[in-house]
């Protein structure tokens, strides 16, 4: 899920200047106090629940889910990250996370030590407020995805979910307005939106029986964007498209 050559903070500066200029010492800095990268191939996991991590996990490329399971055995896909997402920036302050993050495709990471963070918002308070933005994106994505699960039904759902994804590949250069590249599995898919691996075979045949999406060889093609939004009821206000300085 990112193209050849790709630097290790270019989608993290995609998505902050989405919503806010940067200057070139901020560009510099973000890049220079990244770790080398580090590679996790399909099905590792990358943060294990419970942990005290002393970094931040930018993931620089590939797609990566966020785990809650039960004793019990049962888990949940509670969020999807991408390229150019932390994966526990608010470990800074929460200190200890609650959840594990796992490799859907293979992923590269840089991790950001906490004690360079603490310097970078200390030396560039901009940046900081722009990170604070992320942290303030990451928790409103939750809660649409937790408010959804608990109100609509399965087609609106998984409608919604293809449609917050492609906005937010979009802002990276990873979709454009017809579709984009996805390596979930349906069983996958099932964790993300709550139902069985049977019942998303299903919602995907009657997706692609009224025109609406074709999802073929790990491609998701948006087939009619704007009625697949109105059956979503896709908002995009919770994902701050806009720029607007902070």
């Amino acid at each position: 899920m990112t193209g050849p050559g790709q630097k290790p903070a270019q989608a993290l500066i995609a998505k902050l200047e989405r919503r806010d200029s940067l200057s070139s010492d901020e560009r510099l800095a973000l890049t220079a106090l990244l770790d080398s990268p580090r590679l996790y191939l399909a099905g590792s996991e990358i943060l294990h629940p419970g942990i005290w991590p002393e970094t931040s996990t930018l993931l620089i490329s590939g797609l990566a889910a966020r785990l809650s399971g039960l004793e019990a055995g049962g888990r949940s896909i509670t969020q999807l990250s991408i390229a150019g997402d932390f994966l526990d920036l608010h470990s800074l302050v929460m200190k200890q996370i609650d959840y594990g993050v796992v490799a859907i495709s293979d992923c590269v990471t840089a991790a950001l030590p906490h004690n360079r963070l603490v310097d970078l918002l200390d030396d560039y308070p901009h940046l900081g407020r722009l990170l604070w933005l992320e942290t303030a994106i990451d928790g409103a994505i939750q809660r649409e995805w937790f408010h959804r699960l608990g109100r609509q039904g399965a087609l609106p759902r998984m409608a919604h979910l293809f449609c917050e994804l492609q906005a937010r590949l979009e802002i990276v250069g990873l979709a454009d307005e017809t579709g984009f590249s996805l390596t979930l599995t349906q069983n996958d898919l099932a964790n993300c939106i709550g139902l069985s691996a049977v019942h998303v075979n299903r919602v995907l045949k009657e997706l692609r029986d009224r025109q609406l999406v074709e999802w073929r060889a790990g491609r998701v093609s948006l087939l009619d964007k704007p009625a697949l939004e109105k059956i979503a009821e896709f908002n995009p206000t919770y994902l701050r498209l806009h720029s607007a300085p902070v």
